[in-house]
């Protein structure tokens, strides 16, 4: 059962190419949200910097409150604080290109200019009618996590914008 819950919603997906962005489901990854004591996992301290991201190798932790963490990598060990096991409920999709961010801002209010929305920022928002954490990566890469139930309905949605950005 645990390697259905890994496995994902969009496990069959193929990459979504249109002139200026690609859009492709991650590969599994473990994910955990932190709560209370800061401290660290995978080795990285947990960002204390409201709606930024830091990373080691395959690993980040995301702010997403004053007290609450997204963990995302390979493993997970070495966590403090309160500690709660998401990896079977979210999907991560990656958007990348030249014209990610148009694609994106189809169906998501944010300014995301790259003076708006940087690298290394993270924040839980809505495409369309889905709450997503949207992670800016690298100037033209953007990471969502997005709850399993809502990746189709997701993933559709991005290829229609693709299709006419």
């Amino acid at each position: 059962m645990a390697d259905l819950a890994r496995r994902g919603a969009l496990a069959d997906a193929q990459p979504i190419v249109h002139t200026g962005a690609t859009i492709a489901v991650a590969p599994p990854l473990v994910r955990v949200l932190v709560r209370g004591a800061g401290g660290g996992a995978f080795g990285l301290e947990l960002p204390t910097t409201p709606c930024r991201a830091v990373t080691l190798g395959d690993r980040a932790a995301l702010w997403l409150g004053p007290d609450e963490w997204l963990v995302i990598g390979a493993a997970v060990d070495d966590v403090a604080g309160t500690v709660i096991d998401v990896s079977h409920r979210q999907v991560a999709l990656i958007v990348e290109g030249p014209r990610a961010t148009a694609v994106l801002n189809g169906a998501c209010p944010l300014d995301l200019h790259a003076s708006a929305f940087p690298v290394g920022m993270c924040v839980r928002t809505v495409f369309g009618k889905a709450e997503i954490v949207l992670w800016r990566t690298a100037e033209h890469r953007f990471h969502l996590e997005v709850a399993r139930s809502f990746a189709a309905y997701v993933h559709e949605l991005l290829r229609e914008i693709a299709i006419d950005v």
